[in-house]
């Protein structure tokens, strides 16, 4: 289930995308589920599913917006290569 959701912009924002209001859509969408990633709201695959690409491919896409596909704290980081 889908739903449609209206976002108001400036239309220099848009132009930024060549006026392309589809392309402008999806590279919000796209920044948006980035973003949920990165504050750790969302796992690696619900962002792949929500944006209905392959994991590997949101993987590429945190690494485009130069973010780690890695969501351990040190101290989580630490604990899981004592055994390393």
């Amino acid at each position: 289930m889908s739903k449609q959701v209206t976002v108001e912009v400036p239309e220099d924002a848009v132009r930024k995308f060549g006026g392309d209001e589809a392309r402008f859509g999806r590279e919000m969408y796209e920044t948006a589920v980035v973003q949920w990633y990165a504050e750790g709201r969302i796992s690696s695959g619900k962002g792949a599913e929500l944006l209905g690409v392959a994991r590997a491919g949101f993987l590429d896409l945190l690494l485009r917006h130069n973010v780690t596909p890695f969501q351990y704290t040190p101290e989580e980081l630490a604990e899981e290569l004592k055994g390393v």
